[in-house]
């Protein structure tokens, strides 16, 4: 990925956030069969290893698990929100005209290798804490034991377990910093206003803009 140095994003514990927040990746591999892609949601452990590990799970039908090898490696990108901005919200168009269309957006690029867990022990703990994370914030959370347990057990021999080991990650928040602080306003605020969270992250970064 090209990162300008004014959009790149270094700070791992941002990196952590962004990838907690934005959970559903798409995972890239290159396989005996070639590229593929999946779109699947992620659980972050941000305290092992050195940048984190992404744990997962894909249908058994999927031929992903099977195609790839353990330790191949594999890129998985998290979308944190994206935008198009139109030159007529910065004010120094009005005056000079100078300016063009563009498409401001987060991202994070995990990079890492991949180890297929094919065992009911492993995609049982996956399952487990994905349901607790995301039915957290509903009235009556809906837990693995409200179902019938042989019904649960059919359910987890059908997926297969993934985690990937990151070794590197790469992120980009493009968010105007190479534009004067009142076109940043302009635009932010028009984003704000039409409640997309790019123009929130466009004002913060306003805030921490020399």
């Amino acid at each position: 990925m090209y990162v300008p140095a004014h959009f790149n994003e270094a700070r791992k514990d941002v990196l952590h956030t962004l990838i907690a927040q934005n959970p559903f990746g798409t995972l890239i591999t290159h396989g005996a069969n070639g590229l593929d892609a999946n779109h699947i949601p992620f659980e972050l452990a941000s305290n092992e290893g050195e940048f984190g590990v992404l744990h997962a799970h894909v249908a058994r039908n999927n031929p992903l698990w099977q195609d790839v090898a353990n330790g191949d490696e594999t890129l998985v990108v998290f979308r944190a929100g994206d935008a198009y901005v139109s030159p007529t919200w910065y004010p120094s168009k009005h005056e000079a005209h100078r300016q063009v269309p563009t498409w401001n957006y987060v991202v994070v690029h995990a990079h890492g290798r991949i180890t297929i867990r094919d065992d009911e022990k492993y995609v049982r703990g996956v399952v487990a804490r994905l349901t607790r994370t995301h039915e957290a914030g509903e009235t009556q959370p809906w837990k693995m034991g409200d179902a019938p347990a042989e019904y649960i057990d059919a359910m987890l021999k059908a997926i297969v377990g993934v985690e990937i080991k990151i070794t590197r990650l790469i992120g980009k928040s493009k968010l105007s910093q190479n534009k004067d602080a009142r076109d940043i306003q302009g635009a932010g605020e028009t984003l704000k206003a039409r409640e997309n969270r790019i123009g929130d992250q466009m004002l913060a970064c306003l805030a921490e803009k020399p």
